[in-house]
């Protein structure tokens, strides 16, 4: 398979799990909230569950550019960030495994969608 195809099925299937995602914490906040190791509750500035809403859209957000290739470098930076936020408020437990593999398939996609410079004319 050629590397564009195969960055298309990262993309594409790193799309739908953010997207799918935001729509499952959109629909129950409070239990995602739960999942935040107490010393992250306590350092949020806005109440739990808006915090959480905040992340369902961001992660909807997400999701949906990479699904229709737009701004994917971006969308796959946030991703990676977010990512990585995750893993270190929510602690070892049973998604951690998915959420690796997720971070390592955004960052696959930053690295395949990098910006490209220029050379310098004279």
């Amino acid at each position: 398979m050629q590397t564009n195809q195969a960055m298309h099925l990262v993309r594409v299937g790193v799309g739908i799990t953010f997207l799918w995602i935001g729509v499952l914490i959109f629909r129950d906040p409070e239990a995602w909230g739960g999942l935040l190791q107490p010393w992250a509750v306590d350092l949020l500035p806005l109440s739990q569950t808006a915090a959480m809403v905040g992340t369902a859209v961001l992660d909807v957000l997400v999701g949906l550019f990479l699904l229709v290739d737009l701004f994917t470098w971006i969308a796959a930076l946030i991703a990676s960030i977010h990512l990585v936020l995750v893993l270190t408020l929510v602690g070892i437990d049973a998604t951690t495994v998915r959420d690796i593999g997720l971070l390592a398939a955004s960052l696959a996609l930053v690295w395949a969608n990098k910006p490209h410079r220029r050379p310098r004319t004279s």
